[in-house]
């Protein structure tokens, strides 16, 4: 598990529309020191229709998002296609397989994590996935919210890392969020 941050990945169905929303906090940590608080670690590709974020190593990630930005190009924002050759070239590569970072990469009818691997993993849910060192309190939170509140999906998004950011000492509260309706 990488002591990095907290990103939170949730698609679903409200009021009848799509939403895909990405958050993350601000927070870098290097050892047991901050050294920034107002990192932005989520961002938009494919003109707007992908949402991802990392957790790990700011330099492998930025790799990543080159990588996969390449690869979601040449398959015209297709994000199936485009995560399973993503996962093809991880593993073949071996500069790539000592990448020390993950990325959740969605839109509003799939999600996904990629690992440090190349994994591909759906969640078995198929709607909300985390990661990075707050990620297991957020998804529990998102679950619980998206079982028994009835918030909208950024307020979803946004309350499920506030949660994360009070618990966990490598997530602050300086929430960044994307969404796609």
């Amino acid at each position: 598990m990488f002591e990095a941050t907290t990103i939170l990945g949730y698609k679903c169905e409200f009021k009848g529309k799509k939403y895909a929303v990405i958050g993350g906090d601000g927070q870098v940590t290097f050892g047991n020191c901050v050294l920034k608080g107002n990192a932005t670690k989520i961002r938009a590709l494919y003109n707007g229709a992908i949402l991802s974020g990392f957790a790990g190593s700011t330099a492998d990630a930025f790799s990543l998002f080159d990588m996969f930005e390449r690869i979601l190009e040449g398959r015209k924002g297709d994000l199936v296609r485009s995560v399973l050759e993503f996962s093809k070239e991880w593993r073949k590569d071996k500069y790539l397989r000592k990448l020390e970072a993950m990325m959740i990469v969605l839109n509003q009818d799939h999600i996904y994590i990629l690992s440090g691997t190349g994994d591909v993993v759906e969640p078995e849910d198929g709607k909300i996935a985390a990661i990075g060192s707050g990620g297991n309190y957020a998804l529990s939170s998102a679950r619980a919210l998206d079982k028994f509140a009835s918030l909208d999906p950024k307020s979803l998004v946004e309350e499920s890392l506030k949660i994360a950011g009070e618990l966990c000492i490598y997530t602050n509260t300086n929430i960044k969020i994307l969404e796609i309706k």
